[in-house]
């Protein structure tokens, strides 16, 4: 099968490659996926568990990606929940061969049914998008009715999904960014916004959940204006400063079958729509991986027209 790869982790960008690999067989508990669509993120060469396994074995030539909509093409032993043939969608373990190929081996409860009437390229954007904001606001976030909540990059492949969920839970959501963001992260529902490059972030005033996408100064500002009790939730590692008389969590998106429901349901309902940003084929990965220029919205790869 043709899949993108990388093996030295140097090279970075420059050393991925669009190459022949064998076709994944499935283990215990796994389904193979035929991928139509499916999603990276940019910074998954930093990663540790792209290049090593759990035991800091290394493991290229790697595939990278992890988000993916395609069809079940087989069933390992154990595997349930889940038919040959079935349209899916969901998210692949860290540690394994990833999406940007056209064969995926993956656990069948990191996979969800697909409906007929919801696109892969739509798909494949929701994963990491959604889980995130999901598990971060729900989860983590603990989030009620009346809050007032930061989603940071609003306008961006998981802000957009932070401000709608928020918006949809009875927050009143205060998207940032750039300013060329603001209408974008109004459109996706934000009461407020603030363009942190020419707006004091600290004039919102207190509020009661930061889901922290940036880190650095932003998120240590933000921490300072979270309310007692409430809660800094961070997807880009320990939060450098924690609230005075609150929480501070971070955490890493997993996979769920039932989360993954709810918000394809959502979409289908069209109380949540995905950002999508560029679509290309699997021969242009490497390119759409490494873009020239800032791009908005979520890439996704078509593996398959």
């Amino acid at each position: 099968m043709k899949a993108i790869t990388v093996t030295d982790r140097a090279a970075g960008t420059a050393g991925m490659r669009l190459t022949e690999r064998p076709e994944p067989k499935a283990s215990i508990n796994d389904v193979v996926v035929q991928v139509h669509a499916a999603g990276f993120v940019k910074t998954e060469l930093d990663w540790p568990s792209t290049w090593s396994d759990r035991l800091d074995r290394d493991r290229t030539p790697t595939i990278p990606g992890h988000e993916l909509a395609g069809v079940v093409a087989a069933l390992g032993y154990g595997a349930t929940g889940l038919s040959l043939g079935q349209r899916v969608f969901g998210l692949t373990d860290w540690y394994r061969d990833g999406t940007l190929g056209e064969y995926v081996a993956v656990e069948a409860r990191n996979l969800a049914p697909l409906p007929d009437d919801v696109d892969f390229t739509v798909g494949a954007s929701l994963p990491i998008s959604g889980l995130t904001a999901w598990q971060g606001l729900i989860a983590h976030g603990c989030l009620t009715a009346g809050q007032r909540v930061i989603a940071h990059g609003a306008a961006g492949a998981v802000g957009s999904m932070v401000t709608q969920l928020a918006r949809e839970f009875g927050a009143h959501v205060i998207g940032t960014g750039r300013a060329a963001d603001r209408q974008p992260a109004l459109d996706f529902g934000a009461d407020e916004f603030v363009d942190l490059d020419h707006e004091a972030l600290e004039d919102v005033g207190p509020v009661d959940l930061v889901l922290d996408l940036i880190g650095g100064d932003i998120g240590k500002r933000s921490a300072r204006l979270v309310r007692p009790g409430g809660r800094l939730v961070s997807i880009v590692g320990p939060p450098e400063e924690s609230p005075v008389d609150g929480l501070a969590i971070d955490f890493v998106v997993e996979a769920d079958r039932a989360q993954l429901e709810e918000i394809v349901e959502r979409v289908r309902g069209g109380r949540l729509r995905t950002n999508l940003g560029a679509i290309a084929s699997l021969d242009d990965a490497i390119a759409a991986f490494t873009p020239t220029e800032r791009r908005s919205g979520k890439t996704i790869i078509r593996v398959r027209p």
